[in-house]
């Protein structure tokens, strides 16, 4: 079993007015529910978890009014990487054998960048998808460049990160107990401090995150396209 878990338990308002971002609309529909509906018309996605804020029961509701594959709704927690851990806590029941963790605000999944993660799951390895940097690096020190930063083998992180069940779901308790203060910014990162292989696949610029209003312009405007 395959089960994506989202992670949309965020209070970002930068996008402007008065909603939590992954609940604004975007050609008619939250972006929330573009997000499941990317995993969910995967055929090999057999399920979807959301997490969630205790304070967007409603706008939840409305933003998955018949959608299908979706499990019961969970409450995340106060950090980002306490959310994920709940969430595999959840699922821990139905016994998967692989998790699929995504951004809330990543609607432009490609089905072929899903396969290619599951692929990665196939052969025991974890996978998460990213972009190598095309700009030039600098380093800054007080408002003056000090120096160029090689961008060889440097790549921008993205979702779904991909892996076996019970090696992220070990890796996420391991975390808690040996490194209770490190500011984990990514599954991937919680994978490498359990000594777990994760290799890269190859993402696309359009699976961006909707993080500021241009952002959502741009979105906007691929849907239109």
């Amino acid at each position: 079993m395959n089960i994506g878990l989202i992670v949309a338990a965020g209070r970002g308002y930068r996008v402007g007015g008065p909603l939590p971002k992954q609940y604004l609309p975007l050609k008619g529909a939250p972006i929330l529910r573009h997000t499941i509906q990317a995993l969910t018309r995967h055929p090999e996605i057999d399920a979807v978890q959301v997490l969630i804020h205790p304070d967007d029961q409603a706008l939840y509701d409305e933003a998955t009014d018949g959608l299908e594959k979706l499990l019961a709704v969970r409450f995340g927690g106060k950090e980002r990487q306490d959310s994920v851990r709940l969430g595999l806590e959840a699922i821990a029941v139905l016994k998967p054998d692989n998790v699929l963790i995504h951004d809330a605000v990543r609607p432009f999944i490609a089905l072929e960048t899903i396969s290619a993660v599951l692929e990665v799951l196939g052969r025991g390895a974890s996978a998460i998808v990213g972009v190598p940097l095309a700009d030039t690096l600098k380093r800054v020190q007080d408002g003056v460049v000090a120096g160029t930063v090689s961008r060889a083998g440097l790549w921008r992180a993205q979702t779904p990160q991909g892996f076996r069940f019970q090696d992220i779901y070990k890796a996420h308790r391991h975390a808690v107990q040996t490194a209770p203060e490190t500011d984990f910014t990514d599954d991937a990162m919680i994978a490498e401090h359990a000594g777990l292989r994760v290799e890269m696949v190859l993402g696309a610029e359009d699976n961006f995150k909707i993080t500021t209003a241009a952002d959502l312009l741009r979105a906007e405007a691929a849907l239109a396209g």
